[in-house]
């Protein structure tokens, strides 16, 4: 099978530099990485008595790990407005956390060269485990302000529906 069927003609990879990302149905302004998606299953090693010296192995609990979101500093709110429905400083006593919201599905897009979406994950149940609202500030330094939020989610799929685009 070609790595690009509908394309077969291309030859090049998809970029990592294209992407975007949405949640509530709207996509986050200025979002500039993203880290992986990554899945590790623990390993259940067994052995019966009478077996000989190897082990066999299972499959355990699968975990999915923590995502982290980077962007530059701007006006948009988006990040601490998601961080404060976790916990909101100042808050009386019971209301702290807005527990029937801050828990989230978010959409990672993946886009060719063109601009075509090429993939697309969703990600279930996410909340923000780490907020960085300002960075070490450095009157020295070149470089932009960002602001981080740390999600950790309960599993992730890809969007079977976004299939190859054409291209011309």
């Amino acid at each position: 099978m070609s790595e690009f069927p509908v394309n077969p003609q291309r030859f090049d990879l998809y970029k990592n530099f294209k992407f975007r990302v949405k949640w509530d149905g709207k996509y986050v302004a200025a979002i500039c990485r993203v880290t992986g998606l990554n899945r590790t299953t623990e390993v259940i090693e067994h052995r019966e008595g009478g077996d000989p010296s190897t082990s066999r192995k299972s499959p355990g609990r699968s975990n999915f790990d923590a995502i982290t979101l980077e962007r530059g500093l701007t006006q948009d709110t988006a990040f601490e407005d998601w961080a404060n429905l976790v916990w909101k400083f100042g808050a009386g006593l019971g209301s702290e956390s807005s527990l029937n919201e801050f828990r989230k599905d978010i959409v990672i897009e993946l886009y060719n060269e063109a601009g075509q979406l090429v993939h697309a994950y969703h990600v279930y149940r996410c909340w923000p485990s780490s907020y960085e609202a300002l960075p070490s500030l450095d009157a020295n330094g070149p470089s932009v302000a960002i602001e981080s939020l740390t999600l950790q989610n309960e599993g992730w799929v890809r969007d079977t529906s976004v299939t190859e685009p054409p291209q011309t």
